[in-house]
C-alpha cells in the first residue's frame, strides 16, 4: 500500500515562527521550549542548536539546495562536517539532561562519536549510522538518492544548566553533525492503578525474547483499561491487531521502548484506542510500497488517540485508512520515516494533528488525501516539521473544509513545497477540494527547490489544479514566507491539463528574501491578493507565464495594501534565477510567440493559439461569415509595443487580400482602448504575405486585440503569425 511520488508534473502510485529565534542558517534555533507558547510551531520539550552555530574544528557544508547533496538535506541548509580527531561543541541553551543528534556518515559505514560534557570526557559515545540513510526510489519520477540525515539519542546521566558545553568528537567514521536538540527529560512514570503490566504476561525488557504474545495478552486483558509498558526495551515480531477499547502507556518515550516495524495493523477498530508515552523505533531501511512498515497501518477506529510517542525508522508514522473520526494526534515526534510521516486517506472526520514534531521524511510529513471519500472538517495546527527530503511539509489532497494553521515548516527538498494544497488524485475515486480551505497563521522558511520533472522551482506555498480545476474557497492568510530560494506562492495545474484555480485570497502575508519571485502564476485562474507585503525578492514581484502555454491567463487581483513585488518577470522563456535581476528589454524578441491567445471565434481546427505558434504555415481563422471577430494576446505584462507583425501563410495558394482591422490595448484585460484605428491592410504573396503595422509611442498594454471588420479574401479574420515587438 503506498502513493509514490512526487507532486510534480509526475504521477504517483498509491502506496502504502513559533520560535523565539528565526530559523536561519548558522543563528541558534529556538523551537518553542517546554512552558512556552508557540504562536506557530509546536510547543516542544526541547531546544534545537544547529551545529554551524557552535563551535568547531570541522569544516561547515552549505548552504546548498541542489538535489542530492548532504547540504540540502540539513536543517539551514548548512552542517559541520567532521573527519577523525574533530568536534563541534555546543553550548547548552537551557537545563538539559538529554540530546537527539541529528548526523549523517558515508554511505555503508557505521561507528562512533565521543561525547565531552565541559571538557570531560563521558563513558557513553553516540552510536552514528549510515543503515537508514540512502533511500532510493526508483519509481519516482525526478527522485534521486535522498534521506541523508539520522538522529540518535543519549540520556547523558548528568543534570546541565544553560551554558555548559556538550561536544561530540568523530573517532572511526567522518560524521557531518547538523543540529543538536537538548532535553531535560522527567523521571520516568509509574505504572498507573489497575493497569495490566505487558511484563507479567511474559514480555521480555531486556529486548531479547520475542514480546508479542505478550503484548497481545495484555490488550485482551485490559479491555477498557490499560495496559502498562515498563521501562525496557521490548521486541515484537509481528504487528498487533484487534487493539480497541484500550489504552497503552509507557513510562515515558525515552524509557518504555518497542522496537517494531510493523506495530499496530488493522483494517477496523470500534476506537477509543489510546497509545501514549513511549517509542517505538522499527528497522526500515528502504521504503517498501507493498509492506505496511508502520507504526500505525490502517484504522484505530473513533474517538481515540496517540499522544507522548516517539515514533523512529519506520516506513510511515500513521497511513490512516478507514474510520478514524474524532482522532486526536498530539505532543509526538516522528522521525526518519522513509515515507510519510502521517497520512490520513479517506473517511478522515474531525481528526486534529497538533504539535508534534517530524523531522527527515521520505514523502510529506502531514498529508490528507481524499482517497474514496472525502476527509472533512479536519485540521493541521500548530505541528513543527523540519526537513522532509523528497514531497511537501504538508500536503492537502482534496476535501472538505480542511484547515491547516499555525504550523512551521522548513528546508523542504527536489519534490515538494512547504504547504502544497492540491487536487493532484494519484487514485480514483477522489474528492477533489470543496467547500473552504484555510490556511491560517503559518510559516514557511527556506521551503520549496528546483523539481527536476519540471526544470523549475515548487513555490514555498503551492496551490495546484493538478487534476481537476480547484472550486473550492481557499483562504491563504497571516502567512509568514521566509528565505525561500525561489518562489513564495505558487499557483500551477502541476499535471499539464491547465486546469483553472479560482476563489483564492491570499491576505495578511509577510514575505522576507524570496530567491526569484513573490507570485508564480503558471495556471489559468485568479487570486486576490491584500495586504501582502514583501522585501528583499529576488528577481521580480510576478511570474505569470502559462502551463502549458496557451493554456489561459491567471490574474493577479490587487485587493490593496500589498508592496514590494509590483514587478513582473519580463521573459516567459526563461525562469529567473535566485537573485537575478529581470532582463533588459529585447526589441528583438517576439512578446507575442507562445503566449495565451482567444478569440471571439474560430473555425474547425483553425484555434487562436496558430496565430502565435511561431509557424506561419499554420494560422487562425475566424468563424465564418460573421465580422466584427477579433484574437486577443495576453502579453503577461504590461508592454511599451511599438511594433505589430502580422503574417499570411506564404503559400503561394493564398492569393493577396486586405483584411480591414484596428489595434487595441488593455492593462487589464477589461477595458480596452484603440491603440490603431481601422483601416485596411494588404497582404501580398509577392511580400511575403507580411504586414507590419505601428503602434504610437506611448501605448503600453498588456493585452493586444486584434478587431477585424472585413476581409477581401475570404468572410473571415485570418492571421497565422501575430509578433509584437518593443521597436
Amino acid at each position: 500500500m503506498h502513493r509514490s511520488t512526487r507532486g510534480d508534473r509526475t504521477v504517483r502510485s498509491m502506496s502504502a515562527v513559533g520560535a523565539a529565534v528565526a530559523l536561519a542558517a548558522g543563528t541558534l534555533v529556538i523551537l518553542a521550549p517546554a512552558g512556552a507558547q508557540a504562536a506557530t510551531g509546536a510547543t516542544l520539550p526541547f531546544t534545537s542548536v544547529e551545529a554551524e552555530s557552535a563551535t568547531s574544528t570541522g569544516t561547515r557544508v552549505g548552504p546548498d539546495y541542489t538535489q542530492g547533496t548532504v547540504a540540502s538535506e540539513a536543517s539551514g541548509r548548512q552542517a559541520v562536517r567532521l573527519a577523525a580527531g574533530q568536534r563541534v561543541e555546543f553550548t547548552v541553551p537551557s537545563a538539559a539532561n538529554a540530546v537527539n543528534v541529528s548526523y549523517n556518515v558515508p554511505d555503508g559505514q557505521s561507528g562512533t562519536l565521543d561525547v565531552y560534557v565541559n571538557g570531560t570526557k563521558i563513558a557513553k559515545t553516540l552510536a552514528v549510522t549510515s543503515k537508514y540513510s540512502y533511500v532510493d526510489t526508483s519509481w519516482i519520477a525526478g527522485a534521486k538518492t535522498h534521506h541523508f540525515f539520522d538522529n540518535a539519542r543519549l540520556l547523558l546521566g548528568q543534570n546541565l544548566k544553560a551554558g555548559d558545553k556538550v561536544a561530540f568528537q568523530a573517532t572511526n567514521v567522518q560524521t557531518t553533525v547538523d543540529v543538536a536538540d537538548f532535553e531535560q527529560v522527567a523521571a520516568a512514570a509509574t505504572k498507573p492503578a489497575g493497569a495490566v503490566s505487558v511484563t507479567d504476561k511474559g514480555a521480555d525488557a531486556t529486548g531479547q525474547g520475542d514480546s508479542t504474545q505478550a503484548f497481545r495478552d495484555a490488550i485482551a486483558a485490559a479491555q477498557g483499561g490499560t495496559v502498562w509498558i515498563p521501562p525496557g526495551d521490548y521486541r515484537l515480531t509481528s504487528s498487533l491487531s484487534g487493539v480497541q477499547n484500550v489504552t497503552l502507556q509507557g513510562a515515558g518515550s525515552w524509557y518504555s521502548v518497542v522496537h517494531s516495524s510493523s506495530f499496530v495493523n488493522q483494517s477496523s477498530s470500534s476506537g477509543s484506542v489510546r497509545l501514549k508515552d513511549f517509542a517505538v523505533i522499527g528497522e526500515v531501511t528502504e521504503r517498501n510500497d507493498s509492506s505496511p512498515d508502520n507504526f500505525v497501518n490502517g484504522s484505530l477506529g473513533p474517538n481515540s488517540s496517540v499522544s507522548g510517542m516517539w515514533i523512529q525508522h519506520l516506513k510511515v508514522g500513521l497511513w490512516l485508512t478507514g474510520n478514524n473520526d474524532n482522532l486526536v494526534v498530539e505532543n509526538n515526534r516522528i522521525l526518519d520515516t522513509t515515507a510519510d510521516g502521517l497520512n490520513l486517506n479517506g473517511n478522515a472526520h474531525g481528526v486534529i494533528v497538533r504539535n508534534n514534531f517530524l523531522r527527515n521524511q521520505g514523502d510529506d510529513s502531514l498529508a490528507m488525501w481524499s482517497l474514496n471519500s472525502p476527509d472533512t472538517n479536519s485540521t493541521f495546527a500548530n505541528n513543527t516539521i523540519s526537513q522532509p527530503n523528497l514531497a511537501n511539509g504538508i500536503a492537502i489532497y482534496g476535501g472538505t473544509n480542511i484547515a491547516v494553521r499555525n504550523n512551521l515548516v522548513s528546508d523542504t527538498n527536489a519534490l515538494g513545497s512547504g504547504i502544497a494544497i492540491s487536487n493532484q488524485k494519484f487514485l480514483d475515486p477522489f474528492s477533489p477540494l470543496s467547500g473552504t480551505i484555510t490556511v491560517d497563521g503559518n510559516t514557511v522558511v527556506r521551503a520549496g527547490a528546483i523539481n527536476p520533472n519540471w526544470g523549475h522551482p515548487m513555490g514555498a506555498l503551492r496551490v495546484d489544479s493538478y487534476d481537476s480545476a480547484i472550486n473550492a474557497t481557499v483562504n491563504i492568510t497571516n502567512t509568514t514566507v521566509k528565505d525561500s530560494p525561489y518562489s513564495a506562492f505558487e499557483f500551477v495545474s502541476g499535471g499539464g491539463t491547465g486546469n483553472p484555480t479560482a476563489n483564492i485570497n491570499v491576505s495578511g502575508a509577510t514575505v522576507t528574501n524570496t530567491g526569484t519571485v513573490v507570485v508564480q502564476a503558471e495556471t489559468p485562474g485568479s487570486a486576490k491578493f491584500t495586504n501582502v507585503q514583501a522585501t528583499g525578492v529576488g528577481s521580480a514581484g510576478v511570474y505569470n507565464c502559462p502551463y502549458p502555454a496557451n493554456s489561459g491567463t491567471f490574474t493577479v487581483n490587487d485587493g490593496g495594501g500589498n508592496s514590494g513585488w509590483s514587478s513582473v518577470w519580463a521573459d516567459c522563456s526563461t525562469w529567473p534565477q535566485p537573485g537575478q535581476s529581470n532582463p533588459a528589454p529585447d526589441p528583438t524578441r517576439n512578446l507575442a510567440k507562445g503566449r495565451p491567445a482567444t478569440a471571439t471565434g474560430s473555425q474547425d481546427v483553425y484555434t487562436p493559439a496558430k496565430a502565435v505558434d511561431g509557424d506561419a504555415t499554420t494560422y487562425w481563422e475566424s468563424a465564418n461569415n460573421a465580422f466584427p471577430q477579433s484574437l486577443t494576446v495576453d502579453l503577461g505584462s504590461s508592454q511599451a509595443v511599438r511594433r505589430v507583425v502580422l503574417k499570411l501563410p506564404p503559400a503561394t495558394a493564398w492569393a493577396a487580400r486586405t483584411e480591414t482591422l484596428s489595434v487595441l490595448g488593455s492593462t487589464d484585460g477589461s477595458a480596452y482602448s484603440t491603440a490603431v484605428a481601422s483601416k485596411g491592410y494588404r497582404f501580398d504573396p509577392a511580400t511575403g504575405n507580411t504586414v507590419t503595422v505601428t503602434v504610437p509611442a506611448g501605448t503600453n498594454l498588456r493585452y493586444l486585440r486584434l478587431a477585424v471588420t472585413g476581409n477581401t479574401g475570404w468572410p473571415a479574420a485570418q492571421f497565422s503569425e501575430v509578433e509584437a515587438y518593443l521597436s
